[in-house]
């Protein structure tokens, strides 16, 4: 099948589809008629959305196997996929020092190897096909970095400079690159982020952890500046219907605040500025002791 092919409904693929921005982004575009195909690492927790007449997967960003099984799956019943939505993806929280190096690797895995290698894998047929859609869902942390989340904000960076790469390269395809950069989404897995960070009570960071979660915890608590996955829903929708959709949509004051402040700030002024909203709890002794 090809894009001509007016009777044809356009087929989206989800990844992260089992909560979230995925799941709710999944329900939207089967809303907007989507042949939806909503994909998990387990497949069995997308029951919700099946009942709604998405058709379920397995596919694990980390595990090529699963990528090749699903993309060939979509391909062999509909052609090719108009719409992809690199959702899939975690925070790796903690300390630059104290975050394993398995952590580390993990974190890119899932945030950027596995995106830009289920990318590969259905470009041929978009190509193929002289049109297509890759929304990669980031993050306003793309452009601004807080403390204790230095994994998760380098591989969104990462995304960034993917991104950017990838629009240009396939533009003359006709495959649009979209990137989506929202800030914080109220889902169970905000509380489980800041609820993994862990660190000694004699560590020489304990009273920025401290303070960290005291921030995050009254945030979460007070719902300020989190969105909902509906509403980034919503736009990931208008991105894939849009004739000519932006290359980036930035939603929310603190994805939209926070990115301009890191460029009008310099760096020292940023960090000041980070140094006020993360007030560690207890802060070491100076050494006194006689310089030798």
């Amino acid at each position: 099948m090809n894009s001509s092919d007016t009777s044809r409904r356009p087929v989206a693929l989800i990844t992260g589809a089992s909560s979230g921005i995925g799941q709710a982004t999944a329900q939207a575009l089967l809303d907007a008629g989507y042949v939806t195909y909503a994909t998990a690492r387990r497949p069995e927790t997308l029951g919700e959305l099946t009942a709604r007449g998405a058709h379920a997967l397995r596919l694990d960003t980390t595990d090529e196997d699963s990528m090749i099984a699903a993309v060939r799956a979509v391909e062999a019943d509909h052609g090719h996929i108009d719409v992809l939505v690199n959702n899939a993806g975690y925070g790796e929280m903690g300390l630059v020092e104290e975050v394993t190096l398995d952590g580390w690797r993990r974190q890119f895995e899932t945030n950027v190897f596995g995106l830009v290698r289920l990318t590969q894998l259905v470009l041929p047929g978009m190509r193929r096909a002289g049109s297509g859609r890759i929304i990669n869902v980031g993050s306003g942390g793309g452009e601004f970095t807080f403390p204790l989340a230095g994994a998760y904000h380098a591989s969104k960076y990462a995304l960034e400079a993917v991104s950017d790469a990838l629009r240009f390269e396939v533009r003359p395809f006709g495959v649009e690159v979209v990137l989506i950069q929202p800030s914080p989404v109220r889902t169970p897995l905000a509380t489980t982020t800041v609820d993994a960070i862990r660190t000694a009570p004699d560590s020489p960071y304990a009273g920025l952890v401290a303070a960290f979660r005291q921030l995050s915890e009254r945030n979460i608590a007070s719902g300020r500046g989190f969105l909902s996955a509906e509403s980034v829903a919503r736009v990931i929708v208008e991105a894939a219907q849009a004739r000519r959709p932006r290359p980036r949509y930035k939603l929310g004051a603190v994805a939209q605040t926070l990115s301009l402040l890191r460029h009008l700030l310099s760096d020292r002024s940023w960090d000041a500025l980070l140094g006020r909203m993360y007030r560690p709890a207890a802060s070491p002794a100076p050494d006194r002791r006689a310089r030798a």
